[in-house]
């Protein structure tokens, strides 16, 4: 394949292929270009691609022109920033179907591109190597518990000084994921004493083998086939509510993960419960982007509330860009020839041939004209919009 890489933009400072994966890219037969600085803001210089075996392009425009694949993390947020791709383009990444503008998939279905969006993948074992999701959500857990940490107007281990023992910091863990699980691991090594929350109770051994106390509050959902919680009803949200209270008081510190898959976020703390919390404690909300997890949350921004700091975080793999791209790049690379031994194909003509598998169909948002992910078909209005291409 000939497979283009792009720089992101938009303040992305990630990358979707790392020197690393072009050079097991390139070894496996693939031709690489790469956009001139696009590795700059994960700290990748241009040379590094060189030596790793791939093209540098300064213009952009020929670039996607050129290319079989376009790599990317998230996308463009319109067309007109990677300029007309031909038909039969393939574009990879973590594309973001519930939430990315349904025009730009709009004007790719016109033009004949794919798009494959990797935040799509099925959560079965044999696509356990190609999870952006897990690996950014890694990220994501760790950089939380360190800003938690940072924030937070206390130590967090014990000390034992001679003025005196100061205890250690308490910290909740709200939603016990692969973020969740990462916060609970980093906040018990920095010495916390961590307690986490979880509506699947399954989750309560791995939640405990990392050091903390796994809370039983009587609330149970169950998983989706991806292993997510489902959407608790509204009287078991309510008791969940008032049973996370007392936790939630007595907590330093409070990192909640709670999302579901096109859904508004659970409210897990309310006003209510920020009003008993003791001032100088701190939330970082990691579902801040999809309405957030307290009735306060306000994306990307610190809000204060009864002295309590609620942080809204945005993207915070972005702020560990290197090992974040490291981790994204190997997944993305992963899939790259997952496609090709499956049996992606091009004719004389360009027009693209996807292999018939459950890992390529659940990732596929555009195919031969046809918006086909259900997130976008919901916010375009419902049924298939069908542009054949020409």
């Amino acid at each position: 394949m000939k497979i283009g890489l792009v720089h992101e933009g938009h303040g992305e400072t990630l990358v979707a292929l790392t020197p690393d994966s072009v050079q097991r890219l390139v070894s496996k037969g693939h031709t690489i270009t790469v956009e001139a600085g696009a590795g700059n803001a994960a700290g990748f210089n241009d040379q590094q691609y060189c030596d790793a075996g791939a093209t540098i392009q300064e213009e952009r425009k020929a670039l996607v022109v050129e290319s079989d694949v376009i790599a990317t993390v998230t996308g463009p947020r319109e067309a007109a920033e990677w300029g007309e791709l031909s038909p039969g383009t393939v574009v990879v990444g973590m594309l973001k179907p519930f939430s990315a503008p349904v025009r730009l998939y709009e004007h790719w279905a016109e033009a004949g591109v794919t798009a494959l969006s990797m935040d799509a993948l099925p959560r079965i074992s044999r696509a356990q190597s190609m999870d952006v999701l897990s690996s950014l959500s890694t990220v994501m857990g760790y950089r939380a518990a360190i800003i938690a940490a940072e924030r937070v107007r206390k130590f967090f281990p014990l000390l034992m000084t001679a003025a005196g023992t100061i205890p250690p910091a308490r910290v909740l863990i709200l939603g016990a994921g692969v973020a969740g699980l990462q916060a609970i691991a980093t906040a018990h090594r920095l010495g916390a004493r961590v307690e986490a929350f979880d509506t699947r109770p399954e989750v309560r051994e791995q939640v405990e083998s990392l050091g903390a106390t796994f809370l039983t509050l009587d609330v149970e959902s169950q998983a989706t086939q991806d292993g997510y919680a489902t959407e608790l009803a509204d009287d078991a949200h309510k008791k969940e509510n008032e049973r996370l209270r007392e936790p939630v008081a007595r907590a330093d510190a409070i990192i909640t993960t709670a999302q579901i898959p096109g859904q508004r976020a659970p409210i897990l703390i309310t006003r209510e419960m920020l009003s008993g919390m003791r001032p100088g404690s701190v939330i970082i909300d990691l579902a801040a982007e999809t309405g957030g997890n307290t009735e306060v949350t306000k994306v990307g921004e610190s809000v204060f509330y009864a002295g309590v700091e609620v942080v809204g975080s945005r993207n915070l793999a972005s702020e560990l860009p290197h090992d974040a791209s490291q981790l994204f790049g190997r997944n993305l690379a992963n899939f790259l020839q997952y496609l090709e031994d499956a049996g992606i194909t091009w004719n004389a003509q360009h027009e693209v041939s996807l292999p018939d598998d459950e890992i390529v169909n659940r990732t596929m948002l555009i195919h031969e004209g046809r918006l086909l992910h259900a997130g976008l078909l919901k916010r375009q209005g419902g049924g298939v919009l069908d542009v054949t291409h020409r």
